[in-house]
């Protein structure tokens, strides 16, 4: 197979845009941002879907593994000196939250920064009564991104055993693309179902009593929480874990950052199945009001509008 670097594949891309013409350019997260060819002139966006930078800085704060630590630093400083770097080429920046605007704004001109609120299929993920399983707990997520594999495993040693302690028959299903070995013989360890990826993740998350997103890094908006909102599950969740998404404390989410007061929401809720139906039905009342995928494209519909034409 053959080999390019990014100079070579850039060129490339400039030939092709020569060669056609296209009115704009969309750059989808930061990662391919090397192999843009910036200096052709035509208008480029760039969609920041995280603070990437801050995965790293994050994880970095958290790890107890001296290797990790050095890397996730290294990796950290690396990262933000891209994202500052590509950042600053494009005509237009697209953010998934408030707090993202506000932290990119440091660097770039807040008035070419549009916010794109997460959106989800109200019609496909919706209530559908009768499928919860007494006890039991869902989190699902790409398990290859180092976020959700930090969570699963925080979740199966830190909190799982404290809810057990009160229900003993609590069950729990992790689920989502390319789990680790280690985190597959984590889960054995605690007798947990690792399912990896599904093909309809309706089927996990409509099964949950409660829905749980125990992330303590990340950045950007989890799209995870909407599709469960939007299914009418009550969440507990940490405060990253629903870091730049419009919920309210003890409305339509519960949020907990240390493990034990998490696992003691996840038992209330458990044994409280008045409050999981308010929760739960607050949640998806959320989400059809403001943050179906209509009301996500006709902010990104208008966000390129205004890269093609600033001053319009």
């Amino acid at each position: 197979m053959a080999k390019y670097c990014c100079s070579e594949v850039s060129r490339a891309l400039s030939d092709v845009i020569i060669s056609n013409r296209y009115d704009l350019w969309v750059c989808d997260f930061v990662y391919p941002a090397p192999i843009i060819p910036w200096d052709v002139q035509v208008p480029k966006v760039l969609f920041a879907h995280n603070v990437e930078a801050q995965v790293w800085e994050r994880y970095h704060r958290i790890t107890p593994n001296p290797l990790w630590r050095w890397v996730s630093w290294r990796e950290y400083q690396a990262m933000a000196k891209a994202e500052r770097r590509y950042i600053s080429k494009a005509d237009h920046l697209l953010t998934v939250s408030e707090l993202d605007r506000k932290f990119f704004s440091r660097y770039f001109d807040p008035s070419r920064i549009t916010v794109i609120p997460t959106g989800v299929d109200t019609d496909y993920f919706r209530p559908l009564p009768g499928d919860e399983r007494p006890n039991h707990l869902v989190f699902t997520g790409s398990l290859d991104w180092l976020p959700n594999d930090d969570g699963a495993s925080y979740l199966l040693k830190n909190v799982l055993p404290r809810i057990r302690s009160e229900i003993p028959e609590a069950t729990l299903c992790i689920a989502g693309r390319n789990p680790s070995s280690d985190l597959r013989a984590l889960g054995r360890r605690y007798g947990v179902e690792v399912i990896g990826w599904v093909e309809d993740i309706r089927s996990c998350v409509r099964e949950a009593a409660v829905y749980v997103v125990p992330l303590r890094v990340g950045g950007g908006t989890r799209l995870k929480i909407f599709e469960a909102m939007a299914m009418g599950k009550p969440i507990v969740s940490t405060t990253i874990g629903a870091e730049g998404l419009p919920v309210t404390d003890g409305e339509n989410i519960i949020l907990q950052d240390d493990s034990s007061e998490f696992a003691a929401a996840v038992v209330r809720l458990l044994r409280d199945p008045v409050a999981r139906g308010r929760i739960g039905r607050a949640a998806r009342k959320t989400v059809e009001e403001s943050f179906t995928w209509k009301a996500s494209a006709d902010e990104f519909d208008s966000a390129l509008r205004k890269a093609l034409i600033p001053n319009a």
